[in-house]
């Protein structure tokens, strides 16, 4: 993460809006993409930092009119480029997205790894800080 934020909240800060502990993960995961896209405005990533930091609680964030303007309003400019691709442009977009996919999930799985993985000496499985 180029723009790493220092004291990240972990996983289980985010479980007042995510349902399972998958969710919570893909939710920070998608949160640091948010905070690291340079395509995005400033309002989205200021709003995935705030998160990520622990200085805005997620669904305080979430409920902003500010944010959830700056998300509809990127929706609609993806809705718009969509609709202006030619059949060849989508398939190339189809092409990249798997590839892009397949490496998100082989990221995921590693994290889930960690995440689940025994603390060496405690005995009782907890999962290490991730700092």
């Amino acid at each position: 993460m180029q723009d790493e934020i220092q004291d990240e909240i972990q996983d289980e800060e985010l479980m007042g809006i995510a349902q399972d502990p998958e969710q919570a993960l893909r939710l920070r995961r998608s949160l640091r993409t948010i905070a690291d896209a340079t395509t995005l405005g400033p309002d989205l990533r200021d709003m995935a930092r705030s998160v990520l930091s622990g200085r805005v609680d997620a669904k305080d964030a979430f409920q902003d009119p500010c944010y959830t303007e700056a998300v509809f309003q990127r929706m609609h400019e993806i809705r718009r480029a969509a609709d202006d691709q030619t059949y060849a442009e989508r398939q190339q977009s189809k092409a990249r997205f798997t590839e892009w996919d397949a490496r998100q999930q082989a990221e995921l799985d590693r994290e889930r790894a960690e995440r689940d993985a025994p603390v060496h000496g405690s005995g009782r499985g907890a999962r290490p800080a991730q700092r």
